[in-house]
């Protein structure tokens, strides 16, 4: 029997971010193989065991977005929305609370501001931080010991109904850097998400697993 996790979210998620978690993948896995590391709040933690695995499921949509809201990146507080939230971020309590709550609202919406999902923006922001995140997935896998594995959270959420899955790679980071995570901005049908999933395996001869996440909040329709 082996324990982990398959759901676990870093700074490099908006929705983690702006509720103040400002630990990245390193202090994750750290945190998962035994070490003591300081909370974002500043209390030092420790697991009593060790985990022999973690995936890190970060959000596909928007990876690492919200740190550049947060340090003023010029393509994001253009638009007025996003550099209220990263006012709203830097003021912290009750203000970043409330902008947290209207992301999550914008998203189940499909009325999030148009420079978020604009992937001339983004999609140099979210390479960066993929490779960064699948070589921090290298150095920390042990085999026999731990097993660091690839993965992220495709969060569709159509008219508010939950239709999330876990992306879970069987595959290196050599592998894994040959694409970018599918998010629902590129599809919020599953049907894109298994086809995106299979033009990985053909493309690198990898392995890739979806599992339903929170299906009990998508209003029947996960199960259509």
């Amino acid at each position: 029997v082996y324990w982990g996790d398959t759901h676990h979210h870093t700074s490099n998620s908006g929705d983690g971010f702006m509720a103040g978690n400002r630990l990245g993948p390193e202090d994750a896995y750290r945190f998962a193989r035994g070490e003591e590391v300081v909370s974002s709040t500043g209390v030092p933690a420790k697991l009593s065991r060790p985990l022999d695995f973690l995936v890190i499921s970060d959000h596909a949509e928007g990876l690492g977005l919200m740190q550049e809201v947060y340090k003023g990146n010029p393509a994001f507080v253009s638009d007025p929305t996003l550099a209220r939230w990263g006012e709203a971020l830097k003021a912290g309590g009750k203000a970043a609370s409330d902008a947290a709550n209207e992301l999550t609202s914008a998203q189940a919406q499909g009325t999030l501001p148009a420079a978020i999902k604009d992937p001339k923006v983004v999609g140099p922001v979210m390479k960066t931080v993929w490779q960064a995140y699948t070589a921090t997935a290298e150095k920390y896998n042990e085999p026999g010991r731990f097993t660091a594995m690839i993965g992220f959270e495709w969060t569709s959420t159509p008219s508010g109904h939950t239709l999330h899955r876990h992306v879970l790679f069987r595959d290196d980071g050599q592998r894994a850097r040959q694409v970018l995570p599918f998010s629902a901005y590129d599809s919020d049908d599953p049907k894109k998400l298994w086809q995106w999933m299979q033009a990985y395996e053909d493309k690198t001869g990898g392995r890739v697993l979806a599992i339903p996440h929170n299906g009990n909040l998508s209003n029947g329709m996960m199960f259509a």
